[in-house]
């Protein structure tokens, strides 16, 4: 069954983030929520932060992608191309944004540090 992303806004989300995510946010995420310490990163943290990014419950598509892109993330030490990630899973753009609501939300959801404001620009 594919969920589809509804996704708060961005204000709210950084609010939701900073007043709810976590006991001690500032322990875990950066302002951006974007986790500072990737080997805290788990199955349960991943499913706190997609529903504050507005993800339902994940399933096996969503893993699938969350466990390429940090694989890929790990390999390269950088962002993966959206071109390749789509390749690689065979799961298409547009099935991404259904699912995630872009690439941000992907990056956080998949633990990954704050890749800085160029990547972001990039990842809008």
């Amino acid at each position: 069954m594919l969920t589809t992303h509804t996704a708060p806004t961005r204000e709210v989300a950084k609010t939701l983030f900073t007043q709810t995510l976590f006991n001690k946010p500032d322990a875990l995420v950066d302002e951006d929520g974007f986790l500072i310490d990737g080997a805290k990163w788990n199955a349960a943290l991943a499913e706190r932060i997609a529903a504050r990014e507005g993800v339902d419950a994940l399933e096996e598509r969503h893993w699938q992608l969350l466990r390429h892109v940090r694989e890929r993330y790990q390999a390269l030490g950088g962002m993966p191309g959206m071109r390749r990630v789509c390749r690689a899973t065979g799961i298409p753009r547009e099935e991404i944004y259904a699912l995630f609501g872009g690439c941000l939300p992907v990056w956080r959801i998949a633990g990954l540090p704050n890749p800085g404001e160029e990547a972001k620009s990039y990842m809008s």
